[in-house]
């Protein structure tokens, strides 16, 4: 039987990439999780905001939290095409606590 697990990515996007992009990028992720035997729960768009410290020269980027239920292998996959898809500044996905659980949540994976 597989696992599946509540997660959550924060999602930055650089703040030059046209809203086309952004739902393309969004998309893709979703039907990697969805493809995977995942179960995609939405995206809470955050807008702009203006970044703590700088990152590749840029001060502001595009907040995004997508949730989803998946299985390890399947947030492996969207963490691998995040990586590599241009316009992503950062990310990081996160396991939330189970329904019922008091046990704090654990950092999944996180890009450089």
């Amino acid at each position: 039987m597989i696992r599946i697990n509540p997660y959550e990515i924060m999602l930055l996007i650089e703040p030059e990439v046209a809203e086309e992009r952004h739902t393309e990028i969004i998309e893709r992720t979703k039907t990697t999780v969805t493809g995977a035997g995942g179960t995609w729960h939405g995206v809470d768009p955050w807008g702009k905001r203006k970044l703590a410290y700088e990152i590749n020269h840029h001060t502001d980027a595009f907040y995004y939290v997508l949730t989803f239920d998946a299985p390890v292998a399947a947030l492996e996959e969207a963490a691998r095409v995040l990586r590599i898809t241009d316009g992503v500044l950062r990310f990081m996905a996160v396991a939330k606590a189970a329904k019922g659980s008091s046990a704090p949540a654990e950092p999944a994976e996180a890009s450089a």
